[in-house]
């Protein structure tokens, strides 16, 4: 520590940049404004499509998902341990790239509520999570537990101890993964999450970023429409993206640890009334598609038209023949959440999920192409 420190020094120093020594977590350096946009995958496949994807556009890839099996990490068979080899193959061609795990997903953690309710339990599973780490060559972990201490998939466990429990897992994470393996959770990005779930203080320092899931907003329990995953709130919706994000930089969120959420999927609604294109309207919620599909399943064929609204800065679909609308992303609205990551100082973007992206002009491709573009 003191070698660092002398060596710090000097760098102030020989610079002249000593006043950079008051800046604090909530103010990004010079430095921290120049780090690359992190622009992370999530991934829920086999690993046997792995050609489709230009990996040199994407700094992560978590693969979804793990379980708990008792207070152990574990994949759930055989073939789910061979998918992720095959991710963690694509680093010897590219090794900037960095694969990382990940506990839970929608549905994926039923007893998360009762194992980390036990520092014994939490120390077993921060042990066996660095294990499989070190064994897979994985680059660290991605926690998903959807939710701690609110209500998250219907029937699961939640209570006002999961907070402080949560905390003192990610307390114990980092002890046992150190400073060389990476450590981040997947965020709930409407109000009830970011107000209540998670102590923002005591785990922030502790993570190398929260990846906030700014999609699903509207989601499969809502009874209406709207846009699932806006960039700015309107005067029908809050939630949005923005919401989160200036939730987050007012807990004192260091801007660069912040990784916003996109969605390569469109959630559908149908018995929707043509009132404001179907916009804000009653409807059922029904399965959805994923980007690759939207040319053959939102067709001018089937009645569908296309719609911006400039203040969310979010697309969508409505047919009147069909009486179906659709709330997605797509790449105009990709460039405006990257700008909007670049704006602010961010640390990324993330999206669900790489499997659903075209094969040409997709939007991981939009997405890159707005990181690199000089304006």
């Amino acid at each position: 520590m003191y070698y660092f420190f002398k060596y710090f020094l000097a760098i102030l120093l020989v610079l002249g940049l000593s006043a950079c020594g008051t800046h604090t977590n909530n103010s990004p350096t010079a430095a921290t404004a120049e780090k690359p946009v992190k622009v992370i995958a999530y991934y829920m496949g086999d690993g046997t499509d792995l050609a489709r994807y230009n990996v040199n556009q994407l700094t992560h890839i978590i693969y979804s998902f793990l379980h708990l099996q008792g207070n152990q990490l574990a994949f759930d068979n055989a073939q789910d341990e061979q998918a992720f080899a095959r991710l963690v193959a694509l680093k010897k061609d590219h090794p900037h790239l960095k694969v990382m795990l990940s506990l839970g997903g929608w549905g994926g953690c039923e007893t998360c509520s009762n194992v980390f309710n036990s520092a014994e339990n939490r120390v077993a599973f921060a042990k066996s999570t660095l294990a499989l780490i070190q064994q897979h060559n994985a680059d660290g972990i991605d926690l998903d537990w959807e939710y701690p201490t609110v209500p998250g998939f219907p029937g699961h466990k939640y209570a006002a101890y999961d907070r402080a429990n949560f905390t003192a897992l990610i307390r114990e994470l980092r002890a046992q993964l150190g400073s060389r393996y990476e450590l981040s959770f997947a965020a709930g990005g409407f109000d009830s999450f970011l107000e209540k779930a998670v102590d923002w203080a005591a785990i922030m320092p502790l993570l190398d970023n929260v990846n906030l899931m700014s999609y699903d907003i509207v989601n499969g329990g809502t009874p209406h429409t709207g846009h699932h995953t806006a960039l700015y709130s309107t005067p029908e919706q809050k939630d949005s993206t923005d919401n989160a994000v200036q939730f987050l930089l007012r807990q004192g969120v260091a801007p660069h640890k912040i990784v916003i959420g996109a969605a390569f999927y469109a959630r559908v609604w149908k018995d929707v009334a043509a009132t404001n294109n179907g916009l804000y309207q009653a409807g059922t919620h029904i399965e959805g598609y994923g980007y690759k599909e939207f040319a053959t399943q939102f067709s001018a064929a089937k009645g569908y038209q296309y719609y911006w609204d400039d203040v969310a800065k979010a697309p969508s679909y409505y047919s009147a023949a069909e009486k179906t609308f659709a709330t997605f992303d797509d790449r105009r609205s990709m460039a405006a959440k990257v700008n909007y990551v670049k704006q602010q100082r961010l640390g990324g973007i993330m999206f669900w999920q790489l499997p659903h992206d075209s094969d040409s002009n997709g939007l991981l491709n939009a997405i890159h192409h707005s990181v690199h573009e000089v304006k």
